[in-house]
């Protein structure tokens, strides 16, 4: 992946920068040794490191108004971070750069039962979200695998989803407000705990905008009361198209469960081995879960099984108990640990119509072979979110590049079929230089107008989410 040169003045800046953020934050909170940079020259997609400028953790909104501030005067990008899980090098430093961490943001400021909203510092956990309510009855509902370690910001940023999206939503139908800091320094508050806010749908920009905004310091989000139970069904089939076309069928009947999940064989020979979890040895596995009041949960899996039935299924196993449940779930949540147990790989995030599945699943299989690389796949089934695991070794020259190329064409054939090149992990950089390939010249326009009224000098996130040369001249026109 190309990366701008870095900027000499920038660079020649350093030991003015970091004396002007130590005036303003605690000693411990600026990072500027080149040794202990290092650790924050990536995030999840490890395949492209650059070490920053600097490394900042404030630990209020003050804060992060006054460092943007001083890199807003000084004419230095700021990258935003939250807990580094991102897979699409949404937080990837250039060399000019000033990581803005928001770690230490980690308090929940307010809770509301009777209103249901719970307002955190933007650096908390999403798992820690609902540990925060859970003994009174509630939960916040979107669920990323990574759940235990993102952090919200993070989750806003790129919009992020999780195995119980097909019922809850994503982030953006559970966040109600944000407080969020724009690069010159001023603090903005957009939405609320109010069920809508007045005038223009700001929140609707903020969320999924990866950084480019703005740096998001708190939120306002949705909590859920618990539902009275939930139980799943695993269904075993000897085909990844047959368990596509099973998907689609549930979806048609108009059954609405909680999750659907997909694994295919790689997948799950992966996670037996380090999970234990009981799957069937099969070549395709859907979890489908549901729930309600008991009466509800055994109406609807009784209409899944019947639709289950008809594809011939080598396996049908409903849940009998919560033991069982969890050690269901288990496999399907160890998931990416357990791939990247055995190679590295490459997790994509592209989405389709769900009635695409059978053909998609289909061509990712005979891509394959024209590629050399095996693919697992593991994805939230019940709303075409895919996420292909292109296994490749980073040691052998030429396997990184091929792997590329093989998930650029599983992206390019997700929008060709009607669907989007992400539908949770965002552009970054890993679906930067497709994004020509979904939008025309004025789209990619229209979308770098708005940063333009957000961060007119362009020092947030540098080099995500728009093909370079399209923001270079977009830019230059602009001057």
């Amino acid at each position: 992946m190309e990366m701008p040169a870095p900027n000499p003045d920038i660079l020649s800046k350093k030991a003015d920068l970091v004396a002007r953020l130590q005036d303003i934050l605690p000693a411990e909170a600026v990072i500027s040794d080149p040794a202990e940079t290092r650790a924050y020259e990536c995030d999840a997609l490890t395949a492209y490191k650059c070490p920053p400028l600097a490394a900042v953790l404030p630990s209020s909104t003050q804060e992060v108004s006054d460092v943007l501030r001083i890199c807003h005067e000084m004419g230095v990008p700021v990258v935003p971070r939250g807990s580094g899980t991102s897979l699409a090098g949404g937080a990837l430093p250039t060399e000019d750069s000033v990581i803005l961490g928001v770690a230490r943001l980690n308090e929940v400021l307010e809770t509301d039962y009777e209103n249901r909203f719970i307002r955190v510092q933007s650096g908390r956990t999403n798992l820690s979200v609902t540990g925060a309510v859970e003994e009174d009855g509630y939960f916040y509902a979107p669920d990323p695998s990574s759940q235990l370690a993102c952090a919200i910001a993070g989750n806003i940023a790129m919009n992020s989803g999780g195995a119980h999206c097909l019922k809850y939503g994503v982030t953006t139908n559970n966040l109600l407000g944000v407080t969020m800091v724009l690069m010159d320094g001023t603090v903005t508050e957009i939405g609320g705990a109010h069920l809508d806010a007045e005038g223009y749908d700001l929140l609707g920009l903020i969320c999924g905008s990866e950084g480019q905004l703005g740096v998001v310091t708190e939120a306002t989000l949705r909590i859920l009361h618990k539902p009275e139970g939930a139980r799943p069904v695993l269904i075993g089939f000897d085909s990844n198209e047959v368990a596509g076309a099973c998907v689609s069928d549930i979806i048609k009947a108009g059954v609405l469960p909680v999750a659907i999940e997909f694994m295919d064989r790689p997948c799950i020979r992966a996670t037996e081995d380090f999970a234990k979890a009981g799957y069937p040895d099969c070549e395709a596995l859907l979890i489908v879960e549901v729930e309600g009041s008991e009466a509800e949960i055994d109406e609807q899996l009784e209409t899944i099984m019947s639709i289950a039935r008809t594809h011939d299924p080598v396996e049908l196993r409903q849940s009998g108990s919560a033991e069982e449940s969890a050690k269901i779930w288990l496999g399907r949540k160890s998931a990416f640990g357990a791939m990247g147990n055995i190679n590295d790989y490459m997790c994509l995030d592209g989405t389709i119509p769900v009635s695409q599945l059978p053909y998609v699943l289909k061509r990712i299989g005979e891509m394959s072979k024209e590629f050399g690389l095996d693919v697992a796949n593991v994805f939230h089934a019940g709303d075409g979110n895919m996420h292909p695991l292109i296994l490749f070794d980073a040691n052998k020259p030429g396997d990184l590049e091929t792997c590329e190329a093989f998930g650029a064409e599983i992206l390019k054939l997700c929008v060709e079929v009607g669907g989007c090149l992400t539908g949770e992990h965002g552009v970054g950089i890993e679906k930067r230089d497709l994004m020509a390939h979904q939008y025309g010249e004025k789209d990619l326009g229209l979308q770098m107008a708005v940063k333009d009224v957000f961060d007119p000098k362009w020092l947030l996130n540098p080099a995500k989410v728009f093909p370079l040369a399209a923001s270079d001249a977009h830019r230059i026109a602009a001057e």
